[in-house]
């Protein structure tokens, strides 16, 4: 097989993307030529009953990313399968496992010697795109492809779920970079867990501290999501959010609470008039009302001045908390200002040269 990496996550939003825009950025710097796809898309508009799959398949993840990295159409691999519910119907119907028809011509197309590298996104999960034949491991087994695992780290518990894509994977596993670390424990997991996971037999290629900004979601997936009416600046829903507040307290204790936060969605009662007006003079990227009534004349004035988008939604406050908790860190990567800081994350902070020296590729510009 050529020179195949396939990129996997025992969890789905774990950061492949993000790493495959690092290595793909750091090849490329070599003058390395890739291509990239995802064989199981998971993200496709596609509406079942109005046609049929798209032909060329091409994941919407593909296509940020190869237009970030400024690849050509004949760089993006197609998919063979899009994950969704009326696919399923139809894998299930066939009782059978096997990736069928397109598998064969994928693994032709990887072994053209063309001296590109392919960098293959696997699903969310070990598991995810087992009914398709698709699985990281099917693909592994099948395209005779080397693993690298992205992992978010919370703790030494996290192991396990590395331990079993070990047992999983075997040979075809080449190790693991770990993600969303604190900020302030990466030097320790650096000394101390890498060399143990290391000496289990996990090669440790990347420490990635937990990112803000690569958690946060825009306003305009907050108004998809909670089904909000959008009062004042529809213009400005590519606006990131990062943190969530809850306006319930005094306005006095609002106002300190506010200032030692950045980048919020603030989501408040919409007859908490003194709170929404003292969000706004914070670092507020939305203002998100609940409950009965309708913002005031002055608010949105101030809101438009401002230019903060005004949101208004039928939940009650926790039902608004909860949506909107669910969103950070469960988003694609689809905007420009997280991809240029992935290059940098990647950078910084996983060992590249050493995967490639293990992977056999050659770096030299």
């Amino acid at each position: 097989m050529g020179k195949t990496l396939l990129i996997g996550s025992c969890e789905p939003f774990s950061g492949k993307s993000a790493l495959v825009l690092g290595i793909a950025r750091q090849l490329m710097a070599a003058n390395q030529p890739i291509r990239f796809g995802k064989p199981l898309a998971t993200s496709v508009e596609w509406d079942p009953t109005a046609s049929p799959l798209p032909e060329p398949l091409i994941d919407d993840d593909v296509r940020f990313i190869g237009a970030t990295l400024g690849l050509s159409e004949d760089q993006l691999i197609p998919s063979l399968q899009l994950l969704a519910p009326a696919t399923a119907d139809q894998r299930l119907a066939l009782s059978q496992l096997e990736p069928g028809k397109g598998f064969e011509a994928l693994c032709k197309q990887l072994q053209v010697d063309s001296g590109e590298i392919n960098l293959l996104e696997a699903a969310g999960s070990l598991h995810e795109g087992l009914l398709y034949g698709l699985s990281l491991g099917q693909l592994a087994r099948g395209l005779d492809a080397r693993v690298l695992l992205v992992h978010l780290w919370q703790d030494s518990c996290s192991v396990d779920a590395l331990l079993a894509a070990r047992d999983q994977l075997g040979e075809h596993l080449v190790g693991v970079v770990l993600n969303a670390v604190s900020p302030e424990g990466v030097e320790e997991l650096e000394s101390s867990v890498v060399p143990a996971l290391e000496a289990l037999g996990l090669a440790v290629f990347g420490v990635m501290p937990r990112s803000p900004l690569l958690r946060s979601v825009t306003v305009g997936e907050l108004v998809r999501r909670l089904g909000a009416q959008v009062v004042c600046c529809s213009e400005r829903l590519e606006l990131l959010v990062e943190t969530l507040s809850i306006g319930a307290m005094n306005v006095n204790s609002a106002m300190e609470f506010f200032r030692r936060r950045r980048n919020m969605a603030v989501v408040t009662g919409a007859d908490r008039t003194d709170i929404q007006l003292a969000a706004l003079e914070a670092s507020t990227q939305c203002l998100i009302l609940t409950g009965a009534g309708q913002p005031l004349p002055q608010l949105i004035n101030r809101a438009e001045e401002l230019e903060v988008p005004l949101l208004k939604v039928e939940h009650d406050t926790l039902a608004t908390v909860e949506v909107i908790e669910q969103a950070f860190g469960h988003v694609r990567l689809h905007e420009s200002v997280k991809a240029t800081y992935a290059f940098r994350l990647v950078e910084e902070h996983c060992y590249l040269e050493r995967l490639f020296e293990v992977l056999g590729l050659p770096m030299q510009g």
